[in-house]
């Protein structure tokens, strides 16, 4: 990740109005099949996947530069523009939306025809990036929004976020299958949100712990209730950097282990972090605890270090910094439109018309 610097994102109730919705949908539809006339739909990816470039299209848009709603109906507009599009889709989406993102998955599949290999692979990412943003990174905010976006080559990009459980605030996680080496190591893209109290075991500083906690579980629920059983006492309890004179850091423990739940990891004998966290019901308790132990038993502590980082052309749906221009954001569209017309009869020059955009924005 290379950029840094943090943006808040409150939550903001309330729906994105119709007619601006179906502005941004419009607007949206225009500016990527302007993009995908010069562009490869993995470059687009890439751009999905930096926040600076994201916020700014949200902007652009016409909607909040600082709103949770930046993320949703940012994400829905776009979902909704390239619905049909030859090159690109998008899955998944906010609240009970993002329950159907397996579906939706297999539905672009089938009209890119990548194949069922690839199928699951998409699935199967799309399902661990979730569970890596809720249980790995252990930051205080919990998902509620989760899309992926697929080209027919069968290139990724997720966008998901979460909102702080104390506090009314969002985070964004992003993702692109270009970036991502591990899935369990510093596998985001970016990440976007006031910094805080994290625990981190995609950190490449928590290489240990991930490596304890797999062997942990392979070594069977006898010798982790013996373990679990002594750190419990009295007398050993600590946080997790106490015993190593660091920090004290925050660590909310679970009050009891789900041992069915390791008996059956245990029967599985996960082979990497990845495999391990895979498991189905393996969540943020489990990996707590794990982490807990491997720190205190056996020297390999979790790292805290937040992986978070990181603007107005037509105004906001708030009406700040002013309200939304709606005769400038139809000239825009019209103008885009008209440069795709002439670029589809190889006139492409004229697509620099695009540039006086600034003119009819205040």
């Amino acid at each position: 990740m290379g950029r840094a610097g943090v943006a808040s994102l409150p939550l903001h109730g309330g729906t994105a109005p119709r007619w601006l919705f179906d502005r941004m949908v419009t607007l949206a539809s225009a500016i990527f099949d302007v993009m995908l006339l010069e562009h490869d739909p993995a470059y687009l990816l890439g751009l999905l996947s930096d926040p600076f470039w994201f916020q700014a299209l949200s902007c652009v848009l016409g909607f909040d530069w600082h709103s949770s709603g930046t993320t949703t109906v940012t994400c829905g507009a776009l979902k909704e523009a390239l619905a049909s599009h030859d090159a690109i889709r998008v899955a998944g989406g906010k609240g009970n939306c993002s329950r159907n993102t397996p579906a939706e998955i297999g539905a672009l599949a089938g009209a890119f025809d990548l194949g069922e290999q690839h199928l699951e692979r998409l699935r199967y990412i799309s399902r661990l990036a979730a569970k890596v943003d809720n249980a790995a990174v252990q930051d205080g905010y919990q998902l509620y929004h989760h899309v992926m976006l697929v080209t027919r080559k069968g290139d990724w990009a997720v966008i998901q976020q979460g909102m702080h459980t104390g506090r009314r605030y969002a985070r964004r996680y992003h993702w692109l299958c270009d970036e991502v080496h591990d899935m369990t190591e510093e596998p985001h893209a970016a990440v976007l949100g006031e910094r805080g109290d994290t625990m981190n075991m995609t950190a490449h500083a928590s290489d240990g712990a991930r490596d304890t906690s797999v062997d942990l579980v392979n070594d069977g629920p006898r010798h982790l209730r013996r373990d679990w059983k002594l750190l419990t006492l009295p007398p050993q309890q600590t946080t997790l950097d106490g015993r190593r004179g660091m920090q004290p850091q925050r660590l909310h423990m679970p009050r009891r282990f789900n041992w069915s739940l390791l008996n059956r990891a245990y029967e599985l004998q996960p082979r990497s972090y990845e495999d391990m966290l895979a498991i189905q019901g393996v969540g943020p308790s489990t990996v707590r605890a794990l982490a807990y132990i491997s720190a205190l038993m056996y020297g390999s502590p979790p790292a805290w270090q937040d992986p978070a980082k990181y603007s107005f052309a037509v105004g906001g749906k708030d009406g700040i910094p002013y309200p939304v221009n709606r005769r400038a954001m139809d000239e825009a569209t019209m103008l885009i439109r008209e440069g795709i017309d002439e670029a589809s009869v190889g006139r492409k020059d004229k697509l620099r018309a695009i540039e006086r955009l600034q003119t009819l924005v205040p």
